[in-house]
């Protein structure tokens, strides 16, 4: 790695510093390999501080019902870390290891450990380009399979400044999971209801959102993913989040992970300025 590839950041982390034309990013391995920083052309796109830029959640996504989830018989639990449930995953609370970096790319890994209850490694590839940047993650179990999700909780800015307007959400989902007084999807399906929204839609061709800027810029946050979770319920930041299931998809709609088949997940953010 060389001392060009990393940068010192307000907290005093060591993050990552990624270039490609106009477009400049910080990862920071040791809070939860997040996004500290995405800035284009000076201008920066995601709230700043250690709980917010975009982490990945892994090895769930959203709340898991109370923090309890089975695996055939054998009931597991979680520490509920947003009582009354656990909420996304234990990689945005770990220190990642640093794989290996370029100009405008890099790999970074953590080993699933208590309180997971299984053994596996998790891989976060982030690649820059100028005009797109693109996650992917990968889960591996060492020994036994297990069910799993993972996905990405960006905190884009609602309003880039400069007398700008707050930024517009476009999507067409096929359905809307119900969400109950326990912010747990009821397991009905209902038309997509307008915001704000703490919600969680179905796209089954692949997620397809467009975050608009007026004047200023054009964001588009796809992936193959059949599921996106929309949070707009806050005045600084709105929420995207690409992710391989639902919520409580641990207990409702469970991807097992095996020695033969792990689960990858990528998005792509791309942009254009208007």
């Amino acid at each position: 790695m060389s001392t060009q590839d990393t940068t010192e950041t307000g907290s005093g982390t060591r993050g990552i510093r990624l270039e490609a034309g106009e477009a400049e990013l910080t990862l920071l391995p040791a809070l939860g390999c997040r996004i500290g920083s995405l800035r284009i052309g000076g201008t920066e796109l995601l709230r700043q501080g250690a709980k917010y830029g975009a982490f990945p959640m892994v090895p769930w996504c959203g709340r898991v019902d109370h923090g309890r989830f089975l695996d055939g018989a054998v009931q597991h639990q979680l520490p509920v870390n947003n009582p009354p449930h656990a909420i996304h995953g234990t990689g945005r609370d770990t220190a990642w290891r640093t794989a290996r970096t370029e100009k405008a790319s890099a790999v970074c890994t953590y080993d699933l450990a208590d309180p997971w209850p299984y053994a596996g490694r998790v891989t976060q590839l982030v690649e820059l380009a100028e005009d797109s940047l693109t996650l992917t993650m990968g889960i591996e179990t060492i020994d036994d399979s297990f069910p799993a999700q993972a996905g990405w909780h960006p905190w884009f800015l609602r309003n880039l400044g400069g007398g700008g307007a707050d930024v517009e959400i476009a999507f067409t989902p096929a359905w809307q999971e119900e969400r109950g007084d326990d912010h747990l999807p009821t397991g009905r399906r209902i038309e997509p209801q307008p915001g704000p929204w703490d919600d969680c839609f179905c796209m089954p061709d692949g997620v397809d959102v467009t975050l608009t800027w007026p004047g200023q810029l054009e964001l588009k946050v796809t992936s193959r993913a059949e599921w996106v979770v929309v949070y707009d319920e806050q005045a600084e930041a709105v929420c995207v989040e690409p992710q391989s299931g639902p919520p409580n998809g641990l207990n409702t709609l469970p991807r097992l992970v095996t020695p033969v088949d792990p689960l990858e997940v990528s998005t792509t953010w791309s942009w254009r300025r208007l």
